[in-house]
């Protein structure tokens, strides 16, 4: 006898422990670079996971943990800048993490994900809006479940307060970073 696997369409069918897949989930930024540009990034490294039990999505917990070596501007010199203590100071907080204290659907393929982010050794609490992006069984007989979602965070709330002042005025980093996620997670047999 074989057993078919399916996999949830709706938010409301998402139960199980689902773990991020690194090598199909991206988590990255922006910033704005002296007034003029946006410096995209993101990191490398990381693990996550997000448990659903069966009581539901209310009762879902999401927990994630960055590397804060990973990071990539693709730009060598940039990169050792923010890992150093004038940005996110890597040596002595070697981890960015997030854990959920709330998730609300707040429609059909949206919901809500708020939780303490902690950068640098400040936690604060954020609300990163999502938009389910489905389910699929892959080739390979697993259960996959994607989502997308970006909040904006100051940087200065987290310590990150680094800046140059430009001759024309104004500064070279924005005090606004937007955060992005695009998730692939894969479930727990």
């Amino acid at each position: 006898m074989t057993t078919t696997v399916s996999a949830p369409t709706t938010l409301a069918a998402l139960q199980g422990t689902y773990t991020l897949d690194p090598s199909h989930t991206r988590i990255g930024f922006i910033a704005r670079h002296a007034m003029v540009t946006k410096v995209r990034g993101s990191f490398n490294e990381f693990t996550g996971q997000v448990l659903v039990p069966e009581a539901g999505l209310a009762n879902a917990q999401v927990a994630v943990s960055i590397e804060v070596a990973s990071i990539d501007t693709r730009n060598a010199q940039r990169d050792d800048h923010l890992r150093s203590g004038d940005f996110l100071g890597a040596p002595d907080f070697p981890q960015i993490t997030f854990t959920s204290t709330r998730v609300q659907a707040t429609g059909d393929t949206q919901l809500e994900i708020t939780g303490d982010l902690t950068i640098k050794g400040v936690t604060k609490s954020v609300t990163v809006p999502f938009e389910f992006e489905g389910g699929a069984v892959d080739p390979f007989g697993n259960e996959r479940i994607g989502f997308e979602g970006s909040v904006v965070i100051n940087r200065s709330d987290f310590g990150i307060t680094w800046n140059a002042a430009l001759e024309t005025g104004g500064v070279l980093v924005s005090e606004k970073i937007a955060l992005e996620f695009e998730v692939s997670a894969i479930k727990a047999a």
